[in-house]
């Protein structure tokens, strides 16, 4: 499946629409300035993918084409979720960072 770019250097240039905006309503740069704020890191070996850590767990979001994914792990088990980029924003970090 093809992936989304991640990394522009001018990613902390753009503003963020309201938190209730669709994803789809936001261009990369916004998605990765949006990421960063959260705490996430790129990956370098994978421009599309970030890994963000917390005290519980951790996680790797992956910004597909098709779809933004994300993988938890805490004490060892792995969860997956799917999420669509009609969601809004808010609703995703909510989820994001609710954990597993």
């Amino acid at each position: 499946m093809a992936q989304l770019v991640v990394g522009s250097p001018m990613s902390e240039a753009f503003d963020l629409p309201s938190s209730n905006t669709p994803l789809y309503h936001h261009p990369l740069p916004q998605l990765e300035a949006w990421l960063k704020g959260l705490g996430a890191r790129q990956r370098s070996s994978h421009s599309s993918q970030c890994d963000l850590h917390q005290p519980q767990w951790s996680a790797l979001v992956e910004l597909d084409v098709e779809e933004f994914k994300v993988s938890w792990l805490e004490d060892g088990q792995q969860t997956v979720r799917h999420f669509s980029y009609g969601l809004s924003r808010a609703d995703v970090e909510a989820a994001i960072l609710a954990g597993p």
